[in-house]
């Protein structure tokens, strides 16, 4: 089946990497005002990502820059089993891709401890130079994706192609189902796994990346070499 194609994992950041979403963390502790209602849209589908995030960071100032990293830093707890894990991909050589809905002021700091190459970290960029937080998009849809996702998890995996590639996804939320449709083996918690289920589709549950490390190794023989 698969044991031609080189596996690549993509993993999810928010809620996968780290116990809890960030930017709806950081929402609810800082509330800035007016937030609620896009949030609200956001979540119902009647706001993308694209648009809803980047609504809700212009209501806050940028001289929080600080404030709001550390705060990330503080409550942002990291899911056990991410460094063995890592350690294992590099040990079989096994490519890692972060692609994270995140915003990279604090997907890069919580990374940091674990030496990801800059070029395989996938997220949203920042511009704190005016008044309020400007989110940049550098990883838009590319011409086969229409759901304004902001940072774009199939056009990322679309690098990497089907008849080369056991694409391996990583994730937790909605925002993942639409990579969940190109990968070829999909390790789901949450939303994800609802999702999967609602629809049919192969996927292994996980709570801990010590669980995702062990499956991996149950699979080895599967890998080209």
């Amino acid at each position: 089946m698969t044991h031609n194609l080189e596996p690549v994992v993509f993993c999810d950041f928010d809620g996968t990497i780290t116990v809890s979403d960030n930017i709806v963390a950081i929402m609810r502790h800082f509330k800035p005002e007016g937030y609620e209602p896009i949030m609200e849209r956001i979540l119902a589908g009647e706001l993308s990502i694209h648009e809803g995030v980047g609504a809700m960071f212009a209501l806050i100032s940028s001289d929080r820059r600080e404030e709001i990293t550390e705060f990330v830093l503080g409550q942002a707890g990291i899911r056990e089993g991410v460094g063995e894990f890592l350690d294992y991909l590099r040990s079989k050589e096994i490519p890692f891709y972060v692609t994270s809905g995140g915003i990279d002021f604090f997907v890069e700091p919580l990374l940091a401890p674990f030496d990801i190459p800059a070029d395989h970290i996938y997220c949203n960029g920042s511009d704190f130079s005016g008044a309020k937080i400007k989110i940049t998009w550098p990883h838009l849809c590319d011409e086969h994706c229409s759901n304004d996702c902001g940072m774009c998890k199939t056009t990322v995996m679309r690098k990497f192609p089907a008849d080369r590639y056991e694409r391996i996804l990583i994730g937790d939320s909605l925002t993942d189902f639409e990579a969940a449709k190109l990968a070829d083996r999909i390790y789901s918690r949450s939303h994800l796994t609802e999702k999967c289920i609602e629809l049919g589709v192969p996927h292994t549950p996980f709570e801990t990346f010590v669980e995702i490390t062990e499956d991996f190794k149950k699979r080895e023989g599967e890998y080209k070499r």
